[in-house]
């Protein structure tokens, strides 16, 4: 499954918002989650990862998931995306 998120952060994705996406991802063991931006695609359950695509408010990010409850990874992982976090 793979849908698009817009990043809301004003900060955009910092140390923070991806811990935060990195813990939801890891909510779903049985699940590959994955964010494609700007040509590259990580695993939404590396803090590292998320990091290195370096996405700011506004940026348009691919969620895709793969496996066990992939519908309910993309909705949650695509909410914390979607969320304003200090």
């Amino acid at each position: 499954m793979e849908k698009q998120f817009t990043i809301k952060n004003p900060q955009g994705i910092h140390a923070r918002p991806a811990g935060a996406i990195m813990k939801k991802a890891n909510e779903f063991p049985n699940a590959t989650i994955s964010l494609e931006f700007n040509g590259r695609k990580v695993s939404a359950k590396s803090i590292t990862g998320v990091l290195t695509l370096g996405m700011k408010a506004g940026d348009a990010v691919n969620v895709i998931t793969e496996g066990d409850q992939a519908a309910e990874a993309l909705d949650a992982v695509g909410a914390v995306l979607e969320t304003v976090l200090d």
